[in-house]
């Protein structure tokens, strides 16, 4: 494993590993998500304890942490088995954050932003499923599945 790889690895964990949640809802004076609502420093639970922009705001930089360092490692030419490392750093990285005592959110959002920039195919699949699944349930969660 080159140094290249090894920090775009660690970089992909760090970049996850920033709650945009926890960060949105101090920015915004909104209470901790993670003492409010579902408990969980997401999107949806952003959704309910702050509205719409709030919880928009959150989703597009979870996507992002997890788009911008595969993107990153693919720019770089590095190979598809350290991409999908890469991938699950930052998703991990977003689940155990080493700046929030690693109690993080669920990494749905994250996820789909790391796989994203392997496969735009699969990437709007994954968003019709979901849309599908929210508008026939009713709930966000289910469409994580």
């Amino acid at each position: 494993m080159s140094a290249t790889v090894l920090g775009m690895i660690i970089f992909a964990y760090l970049c996850g590993s920033i709650s945009s949640a926890i960060l949105v809802c101090r920015i915004a004076g909104l209470p901790d998500p993670r003492q409010h609502g579902s408990g969980n420093p997401g999107a949806t639970n952003v959704l309910r304890i702050g509205g719409k922009a709030a919880a928009a705001t959150v989703l597009v930089f979870d996507v992002l942490k997890g788009m911008l360092p595969v993107w990153g490692a693919y720019a770089l030419g590095v190979t598809p088995l350290y991409l999908g490392i890469t991938a699950i750093a930052a998703c991990l990285g977003h689940i155990y954050p080493v700046f929030f005592l690693f109690r993080g959110g669920k990494g749905v959002a994250t996820a789909f932003g790391a796989i994203a920039p392997v496969g735009w195919d699969l990437t709007g699949v994954m968003t019709v499923t979901w849309l599908l699944t929210v508008l026939l349930s009713g709930y966000s969660s289910l469409g994580a599945i």
